[in-house]
């Protein structure tokens, strides 16, 4: 019973047994029930007064709300849902409401406060003015965020009520009662919404409306079609499976983003939302798994925080390799992706004929890709339509990455294959495209006079391969860790793709195409905790360390966590092994389930 309840992180005590099954920034798939059977699965919905029996798997729990004031909120599970033994329909739960006053009346006092229980009711009054949610023993169940309704009519209130409330709630589910529908799920969903009701649904069957995934319509009357409730739940089963799916295959951004543009308020709350994601430390994964692609179909996925997030590594953290930084060459991206393996970059490769140069490549919209960064995540798994065409908050991008690319090196001449009009003050800019195509035959022949030039006058030298992987895997580990010094003494082994690093006859590390990363052995843990290369994770000292790592063993950790990343173990004070974080930092210590994988232990 007492490792059930750790594992779901919760106490002794009647609870709602829950583990993330699939998880992408701010969006959860929540399995609800045992953890080794479940019975539901999030997005789910919510039963009010009035409302039809539904499938409990589709709706698992029910709420009322009596017509005291201030009113009292009930909410119980139509499923058993409790551990340790998950028997019977439970849990249950009431809780007050309080007095809700309108948003725009945040300085005011409300009066009677809203309870605290395991289902806690929040408005924006109360996150500005109730000191105890900041209390770190509170951890309810689910979050029920009472004024959402009126929050969206009112411009950032919406998502950064909910972003405040998964951050400091993470490891519970989240309700925005009378706002979700069909027609906004998938965008719910992603900011971090896990339970929805029929409420919206009900209004629009009264008024011959359908909510779908694709927006609302009135009716087909030549298609046989109606409005009544059944239709409205056959488009919530649709919009639902749409969801699960995305989250499966990690491509609810782009779901997220096509919905959004059924409605301008649903692409104003999307922008908002990106622009207050991109400063949250450990939103964003490390890695990702080999067949991960980032879909970039919309002007909208500029205010990505992937893209953000990159251009920021680029413009204030990334170096060129050691001795690399007399000649810069600019070339255009392909649509397969790590570019050496294109033919358009094969051909441009045979056209330099040299590794003594610095290949950078122009793309949108990352902006600039080095060629040594070309397999780390996002750069070796985004998706851009080809067109040749630049939007001018692309063009900026680039202009200010190659800026500071260009006044953080020694570049003494600057070769352009790109395409893009590029220009410097100082350094002599050498344009080999002339208006042609990159792969004609004219411009591949300027691109080899102009390398050709540039390394007799400044007697740039070719490295040897096992110096073009090493400087490769030092940029990704600057990229993926806290540091490559551990890096530099060793030697390369193997046979591509599957390299070895190895320090004499030891391995100490293995290039992992699976995760465009390094897999780690035992051998080289003391050295990562020497240079402080990787986040850690403190252990309780009274805790023994058997499985993976959840919330109950966790003394401290890092903050800047990412999903995906190596994380160095620590107990008592001593680096004791590696974990692999499934979770993100900011989810940690509260959210059930497996938050770190065990991977190596000393």
């Amino acid at each position: 019973m007492l490792e059930e309840a750790m594992a779901f992180g919760l106490s002794m005590e009647a609870g709602l047994g829950r583990t993330v099954s699939a998880r992408y920034r701010f969006a959860r798939i929540w399995a609800l029930g045992d953890r080794k059977n479940p019975v539901a699965s999030t997005p789910a919905l919510v039963l009010l007064d009035g409302d039809e029996d539904i499938d409990a798997n589709l709706a698992p729990f029910r709420s009322t709300t009596n017509d005291q004031i201030p009113a009292t909120m009930t909410f119980e599970s139509r499923l058993p849902l409790s551990p340790p033994d998950f028997l019977e329909p439970s849990p249950k739960w009431s809780v007050s409401i309080g007095h809700v006053l309108p948003p725009s009346l945040d300085e005011a006092d409300a009066g009677e406060p809203a309870g605290t229980a395991q289902i806690l009711p929040v408005s924006w009054q109360r996150l500005n003015h109730d000191a105890t949610l900041t209390d770190t023993t509170l951890n309810p169940d689910v979050v029920v965020l009472v004024d959402a309704i009126q929050l969206a009519a009112q411009p950032g209130r919406l998502v950064e009520a909910i972003t405040t409330l998964k951050r400091r709630f993470p490891g519970s589910l989240l309700w925005t009662p009378g706002l979700g529908g069909p027609d906004n799920l998938a965008v719910l969903t992603w900011f971090g919404v896990d339970l929805f009701d029929l409420a919206r649904s009900r209004q629009a069957a009264a008024a011959g409306v359908l909510l779908t995934e694709q927006g609302p319509r009135h009716i087909v009357e030549s298609m046989n079609e109606t409005a009544d409730m059944n239709a409205q739940i056959y488009h919530w089963k649709n919009s639902i499976a749409a969801v699960r799916g995305a989250m499966a295959s990690d491509q609810m951004r782009s779901l997220a983003d096509r919905q959004s543009l059924t409605s301008p308020r649903l692409v104003e709350h999307l922008r908002r939302h990106d622009i207050l994601c991109q400063n949250i430390p450990g939103l964003l994964s490390s890695h990702v798994s080999a067949d991960f692609t980032f879909p970039c179909h919309s002007v909208s996925i500029q205010s990505d925080p992937i893209i953000t997030d990159w251009e920021s590594f680029i413009t204030t953290e990334y170096q060129a390799p050691n001795g690399l930084d007399n000649i810069l060459i600019l070339l255009p991206c392909s649509a397969r992706k790590p570019y050496r393996l294109s033919k358009s970059h094969g051909r441009f490769i045979r056209a330099i004929g040299t590794s003594a140069c610095h290949e950078v490549m122009v793309t949108s919209p990352l902006g600039l890709v080095p060629r040594d960064l070309e397999e780390a995540w996002p750069a070796g798994h985004y998706d851009v339509p080809v067109t040749g065409d630049w939007t001018g908050d692309e063009l900026s991008r680039i202009q200010r990455m190659f800026k500071s690319l260009v006044n953080r090196h020694n570049y003494k001449r600057i070769i352009n294959h790109s395409g893009i009009d590029i220009s410097h003050q100082s350094i002599e800019i050498i344009d080999t495209r002339q208006g042609d195509s990159a792969g004609s035959h004219d411009s591949l022949e300027r691109l080899t006079e102009a390398v050709r030039s540039a390394v007799d006058a400044f007697s740039a030298r070719g490295r040897k391969t096992e110096k073009i992987l090493l400087d490769n895997f030092a940029s990704i580990a600057r990229k993926q860790m806290k540091s490559d010094a551990w890096i530099k003494d060793l030697k390369v082994r193997g046979k591509p793709p599957r390299y070895r690093l190895e320090s004499g006859q030891t391995q100490m590390a293995l290039w992992s195409i699976e995760r465009s990363g390094f897999s780690l052995p035992k051998a080289v843990i003391p050295t990562l905790a020497e240079l402080n290369a990787l986040p850690e994770v403190h252990l309780h000292s009274d805790v023994v360390w058997k499985g993976d790592i959840f919330g109950a063993l966790i003394e401290s950790f890092d903050s800047t966590i990412r999903a995906g990343s190596d994380l160095l173990v620590y107990q008592g004070g001593n680096v004791i092994g590696l974990a692999r974080a499934n979770a993100p930092g900011w989810e940690w210590p509260t959210t059930p389930g497996r938050l770190a994988k065990s991977h190596q232990r000393l």
